[in-house]
């Protein structure tokens, strides 16, 4: 009798410890950094000029993951990856152009490309659709508490962070990078800096930690997807001369203001590990660290280039390892053993699965990924999958680009398909056997035939099971306009591409200015207007009928945001695009209007409808003929890349 009494005491004691444990399952914590490089940390013993302590302190918690890849070199796609534990390839998210004002929610093949272009890329989505059930949702539905702090950069209302399953968003913007700056003041719509000179982690950190005492008392998810390391280069002034003294400029990473935004990314992570010891959650807690694509490679602050993710080639916007080669830290208590290291592979797609598949959560019917489950991994033993995939359509003009191409890993063995590449509209292949060459030196195709035709054939069922919208041959190629010199090159779409554009039959005035050489002006030039910046305010006052601003965009303009007022009555402008190859008037894109009211600060998004990676000049028309109109930045973008102009 006693025997039975200590089995059902035993039993009731089981059940109560599982039903306890399924009603408080361990916290999720996902830190996602922006453009933070592979080498940019101190995790994998590259860089003597970064410093990240806290970061370290994380992975002593937990297991790092020395090939830990982004589902893209660009960061949209690989944020839509996390979201949904689907590859880009399925979603149709292949560039960062969440924020702009068109709204397409279907991939679509691509019609004609410029005449020394071999493909076509595809029209991408510009919207994460509410169709699929985002981790947030998985989460919030098993009773979590969800938040979202930073950058989303996946659509605004309806496709915001609050729309996706997230009960609060913080600072609720849409657009690529933090408004204005990372030192306030700041240009956020709702959120403004609480001390002068406050920096945007060190607040969203603060408001994390507070979020998360608030919640403390039920399993939360906490989204952190940082601004940094992302463009616009600004930094605490302290810190910005602490990296100047030590700056060596023999060494590649040498740019005191991104080593310095580095720094305050650090310290946003050790504000969350402070604040889960001193809750004592840390043990109840995972964390998932990791950066939506490599490191930025053709940006220049300080006179140098940002970063450098050497040993590896290449970076963001390239597929070569320094575009998808992240860094990874999971910690998983009870499951990832403390200061661990893993070689296995991973990416982005995995940690929704793996989520669940930790946490005894199932996926909703008919619900499919992508993404591999890696709990196995984190328990030290070898993955089953046979490949992991990088699709990336389209080829913007960075330093080691590559025309639109998809990349698969197998072991150590890496093959880049470059659609339509070769002759006769056949694809060529790039093959690295990344153990024996991690640099990407040695293209090895030519010498592996067999192997080529073995990856590739993974590349055409992995095209085929996510159903990708695929670059098709360009029926505008033009092969004696071809240059495959070129390729990789820095700066290819700057190439010669026959005669300049023509203007319309009826131009607008133009006056040229002393504000033409403003260095201030960062390349704009004033038609019939006068514009001076002051206190990083661009002021516009009308000399003529219709003043304008013009800027020389080459491919990059497409897509034009800004934020701007006018003094006195509202009133409307216009955004027109010039293509830079020969067209006749009647075919040029037809401007875009936007609208301004008296006295307001409004963000603007304008999408003119203008042949995809054409050169050309934008024109920012201003309603200025009356009243003063002043900017206060503007950012063009196209393809994948843009360029933002703060006054």
């Amino acid at each position: 009798m006693k025997i039975v009494m200590a089995l059902l005491i035993g039993v009731l004691l089981s059940s109560s410890i599982a039903t306890a444990t399924e009603a408080r399952r361990p916290n999720v914590i996902m830190i996602l950094a922006d453009d933070l490089g592979w080498a940019d940390t101190t995790l994998y013993g590259h860089t003597k000029f970064y410093e990240t302590p806290h970061l370290e302190r994380l992975a002593a918690r937990g297991m790092t993951f020395t090939r830990a890849y982004s589902a893209s070199p660009l960061c949209s796609p690989t944020r839509s990856a996390v979201m949904t534990g689907l590859s880009p390839a399925r979603t149709g998210i292949t560039v960062p152009n969440g924020h702009v004002a068109e709204v397409v929610l279907e991939a679509t093949v691509g019609i004609k490309g410029p005449v020394d272009q071999q493909a076509v890329s595809p029209k991408p989505v510009t919207r994460l659709k509410p169709e699929y059930r985002t981790l947030a949702e998985a989460l919030k539905d098993a009773g979590y508490a969800t938040a979202h702090f930073g950058k989303w950069h996946l659509g605004s209302e309806p496709y915001s962070p609050l729309q996706q399953g997230f009960g609060l968003d913080i600072p609720h913007h849409p657009g690529p990078g933090p408004a204005g700056s990372y030192v306030a003041p700041w240009k956020f719509k709702n959120f403004t800096e609480r001390i002068p000179q406050e920096q945007i982690e060190d607040r969203l950190a603060a408001e994390a930690a507070a979020w998360i005492e608030a919640h403390q008392s039920q399993p939360f998810f906490l989204n952190y997807w940082m601004f940094s390391v992302h463009g616009p280069w600004d930094a605490k002034a302290s810190l910005v001369e602490k990296y100047r003294a030590k700056a060596d400029s023999k060494n590649a990473q040498r740019c005191p203001t991104y080593a310095a935004m580095i720094e305050s990314m650090d310290d946003a992570i050790g504000t969350l590990l402070k604040t889960l010891d001193r809750l004592k959650l840390a043990e109840n807690t995972v964390i998932v660290f990791t950066a939506d694509n490599g490191g930025n490679m053709y940006s220049e602050v300080d006179g140098v280039t940002v970063t450098s993710n050497a040993p590896l080639r290449g970076g963001k916007a390239t597929l070569f390892e320094g575009g998808t080669r992240v860094p990874g830290v999971v910690v998983w208590p009870g499951v990832a053993m403390p200061g661990s290291h893993s070689n296995e592979m991973i990416q982005s797609e995995d940690y929704y699965p793996t989520f669940l598949a930790g946490l005894g959560l199932q996926p909703a019917t008919g619900q499919h990924f992508d993404g591999a489950n890696i709990l196995p991994a984190l328990k030290g033993e070898p993955l089953s999958r046979e490949a992991i995939f990088q699709y990336f359509p389209h080829n913007p003009a960075v330093p080691d680009w590559l025309p639109p191409a998809v990349s698969v890993h197998r072991g150590e063995w890496k093959l880049i398909r470059i659609f339509h590449g070769g002759r006769d509209g056949a694809h060529r292949h790039l093959l690295f056997h990344l153990k024996d060459d991690l640099s990407e030196q040695h293209n090895l195709a030519a010498q592996r035939p067999e192997l080529v035709v073995e990856l590739d054939a993974l590349i055409s069922k992995f095209l085929t099971e996510t159903k990708a919208v695929v670059p098709v041959p360009n029926p505008n190629f033009d092969p004696a306009q071809y240059h495959p010199e070129l390729e990789g090159q820095a700066g290819p779409k700057k190439r010669a591409r026959g005669p300049a554009a023509t203007a319309p039959k009826t131009p607008s005035p133009a006056t040229t200015t002393k504000a033409d050489a403003d260095p201030a002006l960062q390349g704009w030039k004033a038609r019939s207007c006068e514009a001076t910046v002051k206190d990083g305010i661009l002021t516009i006052k009308g000399n003529g009928a219709e003043p304008f601003l013009g800027f020389a965009a080459g491919k990059l303009g497409a897509d034009v945001q800004l934020r701007a007022r006018i003094k006195a009555t509202g009133a409307k402008g216009q955004v027109a695009w010039l293509p830079g190859a020969q067209a006749k008037s009647e075919d040029l894109p037809r401007p875009v209007e936007f609208s301004l009211k008296p006295g307001e600060w409004t963000e603007i998004s304008v999408n003119v409808p203008a042949e995809q990676n054409a050169n050309g000049i934008v024109r920012l028309y201003v309603p200025a003929q009356k009243s003063v109109v002043e900017v206060d930045w503007i950012e063009l973008i196209s393809g994948g890349k843009s360029r933002r102009f703060a006054f």
